[in-house]
Formats: structure tokens, C-alpha cells, sequence
């Protein structure tokens, strides 16, 4: 999956370079500014395109409800698999289908995009390009260590290096011989330097309880368009937004971005979430008196939540639910070599969006952008 870079009309693969000598935390910032000088370079990230659109698993909207309890299956008292009441929310990574083969091929393009950092001066790119590639980075490498580690039920509970520093804080990522995290790609280099809170909901967390992993690779075009499909994905979901009695309970993510985005108080968070908010969630919010934040799901966004198919599992014959456009299953539910708990969840799947066609809640997206449409003057806008 390489990473290519065009300027002047020609094309130049990147090939991993060996890591330079780390610089201190505190210029990380001043490094990564996007400068006013910029250089008309684009990034071409097809091949990370085409890795999405292989291993994410679409899951639809939030129907905003608590899933009910699983019953364990007959002759057990396990239930394998999702359990959470918020298991249906979110794009999903096939992490139990992946292959060595698959896993060697991430840690290469994460390798290649680093590389890439250190051959171009990122901070001079155009700032849409800037921000792609350190939204890509920060995914790339996040999918790229759960591979490794799988199977995991919490990535939270992922420990990396010699010094057992967390998914988040361990500094395994090297650009322009700078050591990075990914809470350093976030909160040192893209919060401080874009003043639209919607980047927030680029930086996939591979959890159920974070913003969705889209099934395309942001780029330069696109990065606005996708950045708002996932604010409202995200806003309108029970994980991100849930009122109780008078008070707004809210994801747990906003805690960190708050100071960047949110620090003249509750009232510019609650303008914000409205901004993205669907009539019902608009209104829900403007009932309430306070906010908390106190939402948030750990469990990993897979199919089997890091769970191996049990030796006793039934089966049958049914199409492979990793599958893009499988939209149907009949009992029995597993089939040959899909484990039973994997196959309830796209079962579960399947049950959620006929209901919410029933009650005319499923609304389309526009994949072709048509100049007179006023959604394509968000297609190319900077993101400021």
C-alpha cells in the first residue's frame, strides 16, 4: 500500500527511512505549524482508499437505542461476541478476518506515510493536505497496532514498548525525526492549529465509543465533506449524545478537546452539537439545563470484540458478512467459517436499519457531487 506523493506533475514512491533522532515534546507544535508558504503537493492515498473499503464493515447510522441484553446461546451461560447496548454504533474493522499477510502490509504503509513526513516539509503543504495526512497517520497507525495486538477486547488496555506506555501515549510514530503519539497528532499538532471543531471527529480511537472510521481515506477533496459525515454520524448517536432528566450527558472526547474548541463555555459546545443535531437530538438538547461527560464505550470496533469462536458453534450456509452489499441473512446464523457471535452482530445490523426504513429514518448519501447541489461547496472547502 504505498503512499504517493505528486507535485510538478510527476509521481515519487516513498520507501521507509530509518528513524532520526527524536525531538523534545515541547516542539512538536512549533514544528508541525502550518506555514503561509505553501508548496502545491498532493498526496495520493488510493491504496489506503482501497484497504478501507476491504476491512470496514458499514454499520449505518445510530438508531438511537440501547441494544437489549444478549442471551447467551443454548447449553452456555457465555454470551461471545458484542454485548454492549451501544454495540450497533459505528463503522466496525474486520480485525478477525485480517491475515499476517494483511498485518505486515499496514505496518509497511504506516512505515511509508512516516516516511513521507520526512521527505516533504508537511507544514508546507496546502492546509487541507496537512490535515489528511495527519488524520490518515493517526488511523493508519491506530488499525496498525490493534491488528498486531488482536485479538483485544479494549484498546485501552494495550500496552506498547519497553515502558508499557499506552495505545495513546506510547510515541511509536516517527516524522521528520520527531516522536509522536497519537494523542500528540492530536492535541500538539491538529487542535491547536484548526479552529473547526469538526476535525475531532477524523481521529478514529478503535472503539466503539469514538468517532466512526469511514470506508474512505481522507485527501485534500474530501477532508471537509467527510469530516461533517462524521459530526452528525456522530452527534445523532447515543455515543455521542444522550439526554437524561435536565442534564445533556456527552462523550467522554469532548473532555480533550474542550480547551481547544470549547473553552468560552457550555453554551459554544451546545451551538456546536446543534449545528450537527437532527431535530429530535436539536430539541433534546436544548432541554437541558447542564452538561456531562460522562459517555463512552471502550469495547473494540470489530465484529467479535477480540472473542475467538467457540469449538461448539452451529453452522450453515449463508453469504460472508464481511462482504460489502450483504444486506440479508436467515437462520441459522453462522455460517461456515463466520463465527456464530460475528454473524449476530450483522444480524442485529441487518434487524436495525429495516426498522429504522420502516419508520422512514435511513436517509441517503450523495456520492456523486453535483456542482448546483449546496452540499458540494463543502467538497474542496478548507478546513479552516
Amino acid at each position: 500500500m504505498p503512499a504517493v506523493a505528486e507535485s510538478a506533475g510527476a509521481f515519487a514512491v516513498t520507501q521507509p527511512s530509518a528513524a532520526s533522532t527524536s525531538t523534545p515534546d515541547n516542539s512538536i507544535a512549533s514544528r508541525f505549524s502550518p506555514r503561509q508558504d505553501t508548496v502545491d503537493t498532493r498526496i495520493d492515498y488510493a491504496a489506503w482508499d482501497e484497504a478501507l473499503e476491504y476491512f470496514v464493515f458499514y454499520m449505518g447510522p445510530s438508531e438511537r437505542r440501547i441494544m437489549p441484553k444478549v442471551i447467551p446461546q443454548i447449553g452456555t451461560r457465555f454470551v461471545f461476541g458484542h454485548d454492549s447496548g451501544l454495540r450497533l454504533e459505528g463503522n466496525r474493522i474486520g480485525f478477525s478476518f485480517l491475515e499476517d499477510e494483511q498485518r505486515e502490509a499496514l505496518t509497511a504503509y504506516r512505515e511509508e506515510l512516516e516516511a513521507l513526513g520526512s521527505q516533504l516539509d508537511i507544514a508546507s503543504l496546502p492546509r487541507n493536505e496537512q490535515l489528511a495526512y495527519w488524520l490518515n497517520l493517526h488511523n493508519v497507525a491506530v488499525i496498525e497496532q490493534l491488528a498486531l495486538a488482536y485479538p483485544l477486547s479494549r484498546p485501552s488496555d494495550l500496552r506498547i514498548g519497553e515502558n508499557g506506555a499506552t495505545l495513546d501515549e506510547a510515541k511509536f510514530l516517527n516524522v521528520d525525526g520527531v516522536a509522536l503519539s497519537l494523542k500528540d497528532i492530536r492535541t500538539q499538532i491538529v487542535y491547536p492549529n484548526w479552529r473547526d471543531p469538526s476535525v475531532i471527529y477524523g481521529f478514529f480511537r478503535g472503539e466503539i465509543g469514538g468517532p466512526t472510521i469511514q470506508k474512505s481515506a481522507f485527501n485534500a477533496d474530501n477532508v471537509s465533506l467527510l469530516l461533517q459525515s462524521s459530526a452528525r454520524d456522530f452527534v445523532n448517536s447515543l455515543r455521542g449524545v444522550e439526554k437524561r432528566g435536565k442534564t445533556l450527558h456527552i462523550s467522554r472526547l469532548y473532555e480533550e478537546a474542550m480547551p481547544f474548541f470549547f473553552s468560552e463555555g457550555d453554551e459554544v459546545l451546545r451551538a456546536h452539537l446543534s449545528s450537527y443535531a437532527r431535530d429530535d437530538v436539536k430539541a433534546d438538547i436544548a432541554k437541558t439545563s447542564r452538561i456531562r461527560a460522562s459517555i463512552y464505550e471502550y469495547d473494540i470496533s470489530d465484529l467479535a470484540r477480540g472473542d475467538r469462536a467457540p469449538e461448539y458453534q452451529p453452522t450453515g450456509i449463508i453469504l460472508d458478512p464481511i462482504m460489502p452489499g450483504v444486506d440479508t441473512m436467515d437462520p441459522p446464523y453462522a455460517p461456515i467459517g463466520v463465527p456464530y457471535h460475528i454473524a449476530r452482530v450483522v444480524e442485529e445490523k441487518v434487524d436495525k436499519l429495516e426498522r429504522m426504513r420502516r419508520k422512514g429514518e435511513l436517509r441517503g448519501t450523495v456520492i456523486v457531487i453535483d456542482p448546483e447541489n449546496p452540499d458540494a461547496a463543502q467538497a474542496g472547502r478548507e478546513v479552516e
